[in-house]
C-alpha cells in the first residue's frame, strides 16, 4: 500500500461563510429599524417613562414584588426539599402522598390556585385550629386571616414547591450511588454523607434550574395584580388607569423585570462557577458572554 500523498498546508485558507454575512446584515437592519422605531415614535413617550421610572410609588411596587419572590421561593424551596424526600423515601404513603401533591400543583394554573386561596372564605368561612375532630383552641373568620398578601403567598409558595421537588429530587438522583456506598463503607454516618458526599455533587443540577426558577418566580409575582395586592404591575395598572399612559407605565415596568432579573442572572452564575469547580470542562457562562453570544470557554478539570 502506497503512503498517502504529503498535504501542503502552507496556503490554506478559512472555509468562508457566506451565509453567515447575510444573516448577519439582516439581523443589523432589523437592529436600525428597532432603534429608529425607538427613537423616532413620539407614542412611547420617553419622558414619561424617564418621570415614572424612579418615582417612589413604583419604588413601593417593587419592593412588594421582591418581598413576595424571596417568601415565596422560600416557602418552595422548604416544601420541595420535604417533598423530595417524601417522593425518594421508601415508605409508601409518604411517596404517593407526595406524588399526589406534585401532581396536582403542577396540573393546575398558578393564577386559578391564587384566585382559589383568595375566595378560601367561600369554601371555609372560619378557619380553626385544635385537635382534628375535637374541640377547636384558636378560631378566626377566614376574610381576615386570608389577606391578598397572604394569599399570594400560598399561592405561589405552594405551587414553587411542587416545581422545586422535582428538581432537588432529580439532583439527588444524579448523584451515582456508589458514593453513597463507599461513604457507608468508610463509616459515615448517613446525614454526614448526604451534607459532604451528596448534596454537593447534587447541587451542580439543583442550582442552575433553581435560578430559572427564581427568574420566573419574579415574573409570576405580576398575577398577584388579580386579586389586588400592590406589587409592581398592579401599581403600574392604578396609574395608566388614571392617566391612560398606558404603553409608557408598561415600558416602566419592562425595564424594572429587566433589571432585576439581569442581576438574579449575574448571582447566578457566580452560584454555578462555585459549585462547577472541578466538575465540568466548561465555565458556567457569565451575563456578559451571554448577551455577546460567546462561546463557553473550557476549563481544566482538577482532581
Amino acid at each position: 500500500m502506497s503512503a498517502p500523498p504529503d498535504v501542503d498546508v502552507a496556503g490554506a485558507s478559512r472555509t468562508r461563510h457566506p451565509l453567515r454575512w447575510v444573516a448577519s446584515v439582516v439581523l443589523l437592519v432589523l437592529a436600525a429599524q428597532l432603534v429608529s422605531l425607538l427613537v423616532t415614535n413620539p407614542n412611547f413617550q420617553w419622558d414619561v417613562v424617564f418621570r415614572y421610572v424612579n418615582a417612589q410609588v413604583i419604588g413601593q411596587g417593587v419592593f412588594t414584588t421582591l418581598l413576595l419572590t424571596v417568601i415565596a421561593m422560600f416557602v418552595g424551596v422548604v416544601l420541595g426539599v420535604l417533598l423530595a424526600v417524601g417522593r425518594l423515601s421508601e415508605n409508601p404513603v409518604a411517596r404517593s402522598a407526595c406524588g399526589l401533591y406534585v401532581w396536582f400543583f403542577r396540573g393546575t394554573p398558578v393564577l386559578v390556585q391564587l384566585v382559589l386561596w383568595y375566595n378560601l372564605s367561600y369554601l371555609l368561612p372560619k378557619v380553626s385550629l385544635g385537635i382534628p375532630f375535637g374541640p377547636e383552641f384558636i378560631s378566626a373568620d377566614t376574610n381576615q386571616v386570608i389577606t391578598p398578601l397572604l394569599a399570594a403567598i400560598l399561592g405561589l409558595g405552594l405551587n414553587e414547591g411542587a416545581y422545586m421537588a422535582e428538581i432537588i429530587r432529580g439532583g439527588l438522583m444524579s448523584v451515582d450511588p456508589g458514593q453513597t456506598e463507599a461513604a457507608s463503607a468508610l463509616g459515615m454516618s448517613n446525614a454526614r454523607t448526604f451534607r459532604r458526599i451528596v448534596l454537593p455533587q447534587a447541587m451542580r443540577f439543583i442550582i442552575p434550574p433553581t435560578g430559572s426558577q427564581v427568574i420566573s418566580m419574579l415574573k409570576a409575582t405580576s398575577l398577584v395584580s388579580v386579586i389586588a395586592l400592590a406589587d409592581l404591575l398592579y401599581t403600574v395598572q392604578s396609574i395608566y388607569n388614571r392617566t391612560f399612559q398606558t404603553i409608557p407605565l408598561l415600558i416602566v415596568a419592562c425595564v424594572w423585570y429587566l433589571l432585576i432579573t439581569s442581576i438574579l442572572y449575574v448571582g447566578q452564575s457566580f452560584i454555578e462557577r462555585h459549585y462547577a469547580r472541578g466538575a465540568t470542562r466548561h465555565a458556567p457562562q457569565s451575563f456578559w458572554a451571554f448577551l455577546t453570544f460567546r462561546r463557553r470557554r473550557p476549563t481544566e478539570v482538577t482532581s
